[in-house]
C-alpha cells in the first residue's frame, strides 16, 4: 500500500485556480444569438426595485414622485429605497398601535378614532406628529385639572 501523495491546501487552492483561470478551448462560451438566424434569448420578467429591497411600498412611485415633485435636481438611486423603508416602517408602527387601541375597544375594525388614539398614546409618535390633526379622530380623554373631583 502506498500512502496517497498529500498535498498543502495552498498547492490545492493554487491549481484550482490555475484551472479556472487558463482558457480551455473546449470549455469556451459562444453567445447565444449572435449568429445570423438565430433567435435572441427571451428575458424574463423584470423584477421591481421594491422585491429586491424586501419592501411593499412601491420604490419606483416614490422615485417618480421624488423627481416630479422637483425637490431636487437629481435623485440618487438608494434615496427612494430608503424613503419606502422609513415609510412602510412607521406604517407598521402606527397600524400595530392602532390595531391594539382597537382590540382594548372590544372593535375589529381600525378606525380614524384608533390611530389618534396610539399616535397620542406613544411618546414618539405624539412628538413626531404633534401638529398633525386627523379627521374623525376626536379628542384624548382626560380630566382637567381645575374641574372637581366625583367623591
Amino acid at each position: 500500500m502506498s500512502k496517497p501523495s498529500k498535498k498543502s491546501t495552498m498547492q490545492q487552492t493554487a491549481e484550482e485556480a490555475k484551472e479556472y483561470l487558463s482558457p480551455d478551448k473546449s470549455k469556451s462560451k459562444k453567445k447565444k444569438g449572435t449568429k445570423q438566424g438565430d433567435k435572441p434569448k427571451k428575458k424574463g420578467k423584470g423584477v421591481s426595485r421594491s422585491i429586491k429591497a424586501g419592501l411593499e411600498f412601491p420604490v419606483g412611485r416614490i422615485h417618480r414622485h421624488l423627481r416630479e415633485g422637483k425637490f431636487a435636481n437629481r435623485v440618487g438611486a438608494g434615496a427612494p429605497v430608503y424613503l419606502a423603508a422609513v415609510l412602510e416602517y412607521l406604517t407598521a408602527e402606527v397600524l400595530e398601535l392602532a390595531g391594539n387601541a382597537a382590540i382594548d375597544h372590544g372593535k375589529q375594525r381600525v378606525v380614524p378614532r384608533h390611530i389618534h388614539l396610539a399616535i397620542k398614546s406613544d411618546r414618539e409618535l405624539n412628538k413626531f406628529l404633534n401638529g398633525v390633526t386627523i379627521h374623525g379622530g376626536g379628542i384624548i380623554p382626560r380630566a382637567l385639572p381645575v374641574l372637581p373631583k366625583k367623591k
